[in-house]
């Protein structure tokens, strides 16, 4: 895999680039300038861009939307602190394919880097609610969808964790199972529903008020 990193703050961009090469993942470049990565982007042939939300000059957002007007095909991922739902919407409406928080530990980065790459849209678990949320504010609420019927009643109890934005981890804790055997019920969910995502997953039983909300 290899990694471009537009960040505009030195520390973090050394940190995170030291950090990514230790497991073994290949990074272009780690730049502060948007001008410079945006030249990156096109002639250096990255696997993912993580981009900075907030940056002085251009927001990542801004520089997202040139990358897409300019035919930039690569795979982009926002990194920030911000978990605001407006940021989080505007970010995949610009054409993001992920949303990704910067106290995330390294393994669960890795991972949603990965799944970035294979083609998947990734939102930070935490963030799986104000998505959910945001979604259900600009749809009206549909009726029950007839793939839901073909869950059995553990994988429906784990889809609505899912909509919780809970991890795997937390998820066997709280049922009393192995993280292996959660992975295999969230495999399940997906296909049977036919979406590529957890988080799509999770969007899709909020919509349809299939989980109790507090």
């Amino acid at each position: 895999m290899r990694v471009l990193l537009i960040d505009d703050h030195a520390l973090f961009r050394v940190g995170l680039l030291e950090l990514l090469e230790r497991r073994g993942i290949e990074v272009v470049d780690a730049v502060g300038d948007c001008d410079v990565g945006l030249q990156l982007a096109r002639d250096c042939g990255p696997d993912v861009v993580l981009l900075d939300l907030r940056m002085p000059v251009n927001s990542g957002i801004e520089v997202l939307k040139r990358m897409r007007a300019e035919g930039i095909d690569r795979r982009i991922a926002m990194l920030t602190t911000s978990t605001e739902e407006q940021d989080v919407i505007a970010s995949l409406q610009a054409g993001a394919n992920g949303y990704l928080l910067k106290d995330m530990e390294p393994d669960d980065l890795v991972a949603a880097l990965d799944d970035i790459v294979a083609g998947k849209t990734v939102v930070a678990t935490e963030l799986t609610g104000v998505l959910a949320r945001a979604v259900q504010q600009d749809r009206a609420t549909p009726e029950r969808d007839p793939a839901f019927s073909d869950l059995t009643p553990r994988e429906m109890e784990i889809l609505c964790h899912l909509a919780a934005g809970q991890s795997n981890k937390a998820i066997a804790r709280e049922l009393g199972i192995s993280d292996g055997t959660v992975k295999l019920h969230v495999k399940a969910i997906l296909r049977k529903l036919e979406v590529h995502s957890r988080v799509e997953a999770a969007v899709m039983a909020v919509e349809r008020g299939l989980c109790a909300r507090e």
